[in-house]
């Protein structure tokens, strides 16, 4: 038998995915099958992974002790799945999996309220009071969120404002490309 997810994403692209949709389906899969070759199908289980750093992490540690515990138990656990991967794919992949906040990377929560308020603002759907507080707290605050995202969240933006695409194609592309960027 089948395995149901399976069918249910297949089925997806077949008879239910548009021709905007199918480019967030697609960059999916060029991720998916990237980290297949990097890993050759044996991946860590993440439940395994979660168990040991939290016995492992210090709650009075630092935020940036934490992260460099995270970060050498990743490698740890990649070097011990897959022996055949070198250092340089090894700090690529722990890279994408747990980024350096330091080098300015948002945490996707938060890209994706700045989003949402950006494109309430650019639609004429925000509250004055919020615009306000915002300007308050970070003066042009639309210029400098349009400033740090991603080009494809700027694209897709772009094609909701404009009219291009129609708003759950816009927050399927958007939960896509945060996972890409993510």
């Amino acid at each position: 038998m089948a395995n149901k997810e399976l069918v249910d994403v297949i089925d997806y692209i077949l008879n239910r995915c548009d021709e905007k949709s199918i480019d967030a389906v697609a960059a999916a899969v060029v991720r998916r099958r990237k980290e297949l070759t990097m890993f050759g199908g044996n991946f860590p289980d993440p439940k395994e992974m979660a168990k040991e750093i939290s016995g492992q992490i210090n709650p009075g540690a630092s935020l940036e002790g934490m992260r460099e515990t995270v970060r050498n138990m990743a490698v740890r656990i990649i070097r011990q799945e897959a022996p055949e991967l070198n250092d340089k794919q090894i700090a690529e992949l722990t890279a994408a999996w747990i980024p350096d906040r330091s080098e300015g990377t948002i945490p996707s929560n938060v890209l994706l309220e700045m989003i949402d308020q950006f494109v309430r603002y650019s639609s004429g759907r925000m509250q004055k009071a919020d615009d306000n507080k915002l300007r308050a707290e970070l003066g042009d605050w639309p210029q400098r969120y349009w400033k740090v995202f991603p080009e494809i969240v700027k694209i897709i933006i772009k094609e909701y404002l404009n009219g291009e695409i129609d708003k759950k194609a816009y927050l399927s592309k958007i939960a896509a490309a945060l996972s890409i960027e993510g």
